[in-house]
């Protein structure tokens, strides 16, 4: 549930959500679509890549509509330039390794400069190794100030936050902050509640 109200495919029960200083508590379902092709930028476990398209066409998707070819293009490059797959823009994904196919996937999801990048355990389909490449990309991604939220139930994963926010059966258990850590996870100002 809270990863649909951050995400905004659902609305809060209660209370207010500010985000990138819209209140999309109570906006109508065009509203919360635009809100999400230009805001949030998802990453999820599958990658949901599509199969026979290259990794360039499939960072251009959320700009189908936005746009002439070539700016599509061109900001594809730059997304996958900035997570380090530029070499394999024509590459299809099953030419591509598990963590080069999430990378793509972080690539699709920064495509549209969002204000937010909420991952849904973006390391759970990867070796130990690549893991740790992806948690180190998201790391820089977050230093460069994006907004980042990560779901995961690994706690080795969660070690690579500065925040971390522990929920059981929808209430939050714990909101532990470590400043010493190299922020992956970014909830400034975003105290949840669920009813």
């Amino acid at each position: 549930t809270l990863m649909n109200v951050i995400g905004c495919l659902d609305l809060p029960s209660a209370g207010t959500y500010i985000l990138d200083g819209y209140d999309v508590s109570d906006l109508t379902e065009d509203q919360l679509a635009w809100v999400r092709n230009r805001k949030i930028g998802f990453v999820f476990q599958s990658f949901n890549l599509i199969p026979r398209v290259s990794a360039i066409h499939n960072v251009e998707m959320p700009l189908i509509y936005a746009g002439d070819v070539q700016q599509r293009q061109e900001r594809a490059l730059a997304s996958l330039e900035a997570v380090g797959l530029l070499a394999r823009a024509h590459h299809v994904p099953s030419e591509l390794s598990g963590g080069q196919q999430q990378r793509v996937a972080i690539a699709r999801a920064l495509v549209t400069d969002p204000a937010l990048l909420l991952a849904d355990e973006p390391t759970g389909n990867l070796d130990s190794e690549s893991s740790t490449e992806i948690m180190k990309l998201l790391r820089d991604l977050n230093e460069q100030g994006r907004t980042i939220v990560l779901i995961t139930h690994e706690p080795d994963i969660a070690a690579f936050a500065q925040r971390v926010v522990r929920l059981r059966d929808g209430i939050v258990v714990s909101d532990e902050r470590r400043p010493d850590q190299t922020q992956v996870t970014g909830v400034a100002g975003f105290s949840p509640r669920l009813q």
